[in-house]
């Protein structure tokens, strides 16, 4: 029986948060390195009707348009979505929240025989899983108070636990986590966004552009104050010739810094919402300059934020603040211009001078695409399971 390589999340699929994008390209690229790689997530069922999904619940397929276009997975990762009844979902008695399902039932009853290895940032389903003899990768971004239960992370299936800032190894490790488990290894990006798309970019610059604005500065990523937006927005009132476009977000954030530009007059704003993969690519090659106006805080720390790599692989020239958790990258000269964070004086100071220096390039600058092509998801994948005893690794699955 074909075993496989499990990638698991409590949450359903697909939504526009950064852990889930994370997730969804990890499987992606494991599968496209050949492995037989499974996304597996939890979908809330109206009722109990469709008996088959009770009998069957674990069954790995290909994934619905819908799902594919919003990660921009390719046509080898099969996904599989464990059926919750929506009045489970919504109990508050223990042991019937979501993630206990699948840990104490689905596991153990239909996804033992079939799951070769685990990856996942869910505790309870990394105990489930040592608890059935299944060897384990867990990922763990953020700082947490909770103390990691020895007999897990001793464990011989206990293989690695993954996070992406040191900041958040020290603290693992001060929590329980023994020290050669724990691995630091930064996020990645989508290979199609290395791929030049000059149509589709002049497509988005006649979209946004205006005769008295010419040129295009794009954000990427969640609205929020300490991801930079509110910063961003003061930098916009200050550089009415720019034209700024902030692609991510809810419908509830979108409505509410537009209402906000509108109190402040500010006109040189756009809210596109959540931009599909496969559309986002283009529209960073159609800017500018990206801008990356992360503020200093707790988050400044550990952040190894999806969209910086992104950017990188656009080509486009980057304006970025300096943060703790990218100041690595500063001595690889692939950012246009860095700025001191949480003042908007020097970021608009820092941006009017990279959009003199650096005129936009419809092929890009070849520095930034050749330097991030070492953070491609699937090369995380391959660093991750250089840690995994070889008798434990997934195997290769040949069609």
């Amino acid at each position: 029986m074909l075993k496989h390589y499990i990638f698991f999340t409590r949450n359903t699929l697909p939504q526009p948060r950064a852990d889930l994008v994370q997730v969804a390209n990890c499987a992606n690229a494991a599968a496209n390195l050949g492995y037989s790689s499974v996304l597996t997530y939890l979908k809330q069922q109206p009722n109990w009707l469709n008996l088959g999904d009770w009998v069957e619940p674990f069954k790995p397929q290909f994934p619905e348009e819908n799902l594919s276009s919003f990660y921009n997975l390719q046509d080898k990762l099969k996904v599989a979505a464990l059926p919750i009844p929506w009045t489970l979902a919504r109990s508050p008695l223990k042991g019937f929240d979501p993630s206990t399902i699948a840990s104490k039932y689905y596991l153990p009853l239909y996804m033992r025989s079939r799951t070769q290895i685990v990856h996942t940032r869910d505790w309870n389903f990394v105990k489930a899983a040592i608890q059935n003899s299944i060897p384990v990768i867990y990922e763990h971004h953020h700082h947490e108070s909770k103390q990691f239960e020895p007999e897990i992370v001793n464990h011989s299936l206990f293989q690695i636990a993954v996070t992406v800032a040191d900041t958040v190894r020290e603290t693992m490790i001060e929590s329980g986590m023994p020290p050669q488990k724990v691995v630091k290894i930064h996020n990645g990006f989508n290979q199609l966004f290395l791929q030049r798309q000059p149509e589709q970019a002049k497509a988005w610059r006649q979209k946004l552009l205006s005769s008295d604005r010419s040129k295009l500065a794009v954000y990427s990523g969640a609205l929020h104050p300490f991801k930079g937006v509110d910063l961003l927005i003061e930098v916009a009132k200050a550089l009415p010739d720019v034209q700024f476009v902030f692609a991510g977000g809810d419908e509830a954030q979108v409505a509410a810094y537009r209402t906000l530009c509108q109190q402040q007059q500010v006109f040189n704003a756009k809210f596109l919402g959540y931009v599909l993969h496969q559309d986002l690519a283009s529209l960073l090659q159609a800017a500018d300059v990206l801008v990356h106006p992360h503020c200093l805080g707790k988050a400044a720390t550990f952040t190894s934020p999806l969209k910086f790599f992104d950017y990188m692989a656009s080509g486009t020239p980057i304006v970025s603040t300096e943060i703790p958790s990218l100041m690595e990258f500063k001595l690889a000269g692939v950012v246009a211009g860095w700025c001191e964070a949480d003042r908007a004086i020097a970021l608009a100071a820092t941006l009017q001078r990279v959009l003199e220096s650096h005129p936009r390039r419809s092929e890009g600058y070849s520095d930034s695409m050749a330097f991030v092509q070492q953070f491609s998801w699937e090369n995380r994948i391959i660093k991750i399971l250089s840690h995994v005893k070889d008798s434990l690794k997934p195997t290769f699955h040949h069609d």
